[in-house]
């Protein structure tokens, strides 16, 4: 019966970890007097290398149109994360949802 080596091993554990340690963030702006009411638009904001180089980004003053006030909040969603899981950071999305 082989025996492991933990040496050979624990870079992959360690890799394991440092996955699982990555978190969700939220970030929110009231812009005016926020908002007013609850319909919502959200877009995806698309970023490679763990974030370090934007793709495509969301405006946020677009996605509330005509609105003067309004939130906008960015954040890593559960699926935005396991997506950026799945392909091991090199594709990460965050979502942005701007209230109305």
């Amino acid at each position: 019966m082989k025996v492991l080596n933990f040496n050979k091993l624990f870079p992959l554990i360690a890799l394991v970890i440092l996955f699982s340690l990555s978190s969700c963030y939220t970030y929110t702006t009231v812009v005016g007097e926020g908002s007013q009411g609850t319909k919502e638009v959200k877009e995806w904001n698309h970023y490679l290398i763990g974030g370090l180089a934007p793709v495509s980004i969301s405006n946020p003053a677009e996605l509330a149109g005509d609105a003067k006030d309004y939130d906008v909040k960015t954040e890593i969603s559960f699926v935005n994360g396991l997506v950026g899981g799945l392909t091991f950071g090199l594709y990460t999305p965050t979502t942005t949802t701007v209230t109305k």
